[in-house]
C-alpha cells in the first residue's frame, strides 16, 4: 500500500511510518466493529444483509486487508445503526506509529 518506491532514507523512513499508521487504524477499526457487533449479538451475515452486500464482502472489509473508504465507513455505521467517531491528536513522547 506504499505511496512510491525508492527516495532519500528519509523519504523511505517517512513511508514506513505510514504503511505502520495504516495499519494501526485498520486494526483498530476492524476490533471496533467486531466488539461492537459481538456486544450487539450481530453476525457478519447479518451486517451483509444489512449492508446489501455479501457474507464475502464483509469478510473482505473485516480482514484488514484493505484500504476502506469513506463510502465504505458509512455504509457500516449507517448499516450498525451507529456512528464513527474521529479523534486527531499530537503524538507525545513515546508514542510510535505502530497499532496498540
Amino acid at each position: 500500500m506504499g505511496f512510491g518506491t525508492g527516495g532519500s532514507p528519509d523519504h523511505r523512513a517517512m513511508e514506513g511510518q505510514i504503511e505502520d499508521e495504516l495499519l494501526a487504524l485498520v486494526t483498530q477499526l476492524t476490533n471496533e466493529i467486531n466488539w461492537y457487533m459481538r456486544e450487539r449479538g450481530l453476525t457478519r451475515a447479518d451486517l451483509a444483509t444489512r449492508m446489501g452486500v455479501s457474507p464475502g464482502r464483509v469478510s473482505q472489509i473485516l480482514s484488514g486487508g484493505e484500504n476502506l473508504t469513506l463510502r465504505t465507513l458509512a455504509a457500516l455505521s449507517t448499516a450498525l445503526d451507529a456512528r464513527f467517531g474521529i479523534e486527531l491528536s499530537a503524538l507525545k513522547g513515546g508514542d510510535t506509529f505502530t497499532s496498540d
